[in-house]
């Protein structure tokens, strides 16, 4: 197993680490103070990424996006988590891999105009009663002549102020459990659908996180996505993956950006007539943030290489997002005591990095729920989670 970087990665990786210091980084402070992307800012960083090949890179090429692995969407994940939530959404785009199950006709009116940033959309199926547990989700479909009608609400939809449409689950056959939920395409506007309050948040400030209600929405059959009563088996099979991507991969990004800046710190902050860095108290949390880091990374790697090769990961996935989420929070809280009274000053950014690393831990399911699948895969014989050799 060989994971040494080839030339083409290298340049993935650099490529998008410089446009994330010279494009985004001068707008973070702007956004963590007015808690807003002008739309004309976004629309000039989307120009740019899709310049450069950087929109929709998770997509295949055959629909317009980058077209690459697993492991390499992962190396520029992590490059995204160098910078703020909202505005990797804005330049590196959003784009879901549950719209490859769309239809044809489906693809060219959502999947392909999403790839270009002609559209956005979001994945809605948290519920106010079903959080971790998706399976628990009270929005329903009742048939209805040749489509259906949407009843129910949802809430703590990420970027749902901006999204033009979402994806979302509902209960069509109530009877059947789990094999009875759909994903239907609803576009906002519909009669019946609206988008409900921003609900405020400790950290990840300028992505909006929304309430929704549907009342007597009218879907045809052209909005069900993929076949009923897939949707549950849809909605894992996407949460699994941007759980790779969207909290592991950028927890390490993430962690990597705060290590540079305790090291330099740590290097340039003198106290007792010596840099701090000399002491070995300081010394200890540096060595422990890089070794727990580095663990991430080649875990979250051979994860990656796993999907590439077709094998089922859910297992691994759930330890993964486990291990990077809490990862983060003890890199982002060693920093905040090395940078001392500077770290919790807003002055600095290792506060928002505080602040935006504790939902790690909770969304994209909790930390105890992932532990819990976890123990059962293991429970039921399977080894592969910590026994490479099976």
């Amino acid at each position: 197993m060989d994971f040494t970087l080839t030339e083409e990665q290298r340049l993935l990786v650099e490529t998008i680490r410089e446009f994330v210091r010279r494009e985004l980084k001068p707008l973070e402070e702007g956004v963590e103070t007015s808690g807003y992307l002008a739309d004309e800012v976004a629309s000039e960083i989307q120009e740019k990424s899709r310049g450069l090949g950087l929109y929709a890179i998770n997509i295949p090429r055959e629909f317009g996006g980058g077209g690459l692995s697993v492991l390499e969407w992962m190396m520029a994940e992590e490059q995204f988590g160098r910078t703020s939530d909202i505005l990797i959404r804005r330049a590196f785009g959003n784009v879901y891999e549950i719209l490859l199950e769309a239809s044809e006709k489906q693809k060219q009116t959502y999947l392909l105009p999403a790839v270009r940033g002609e559209r956005t959309f979001s994945i809605a199926f948290t519920e106010p009663e079903a959080g971790s547990d998706a399976a628990a989700i009270k929005t329903k479909a009742e048939r209805s002549g040749k489509g259906w009608i949407l009843n129910g609400a949802k809430h703590f939809i990420s970027d749902g102020l901006f999204s033009d449409f979402f994806v979302v689950t509902a209960v069509t056959d109530p009877a059947t459990g789990a094999r009875g939920i759909s994903t239907f395409i609803v576009e906002k506007g519909m009669t019946g659908f609206t988008v409900g309050r921003d609900q405020p948040m400790m950290g990840l400030r300028g992505t909006s996180h929304v309430e929704m209600q549907f009342k007597d929405v009218v879907l045809s059959n052209d909005h069900l996505l993929g076949h009923e009563g897939q949707g549950l088996k849809l909605a894992l099979a996407t949460l699994g993956r941007v759980r790779l991507a969207q909290v592991v991969a950028r927890s390490i990004g993430k962690a990597t950006l705060v290590m540079d800046q305790c090291l330099d710190y740590a290097r340039e902050r003198r106290q007792f007539g010596a840099p701090i860095g000399d002491f070995q108290m300081v010394q200890q949390m540096l060595a422990d943030s890089a070794m727990e880091i580095n663990a991430t990374r080649l875990a979250l790697w051979h994860t990656a290489s796993r999907l590439d090769a077709g094998e089922e990961v859910r297992g691994s996935i759930s330890m993964m997002k486990v291990q990077a989420a809490e990862m983060m929070g003890r890199v982002v809280d060693r920093a905040v005591q090395i940078f001392g009274g500077a770290g919790y000053c807003r002055d600095l950014p290792i506060e928002r990095y505080y602040r935006d690393a504790r939902i790690y831990r909770i969304y994209d399911g909790t930390s105890e729920i992932h532990r819990a699948v976890l123990a059962k895969q293991m429970m039921r014989g399977d080894s592969s989670v910590y026994d490479i050799y099976g």
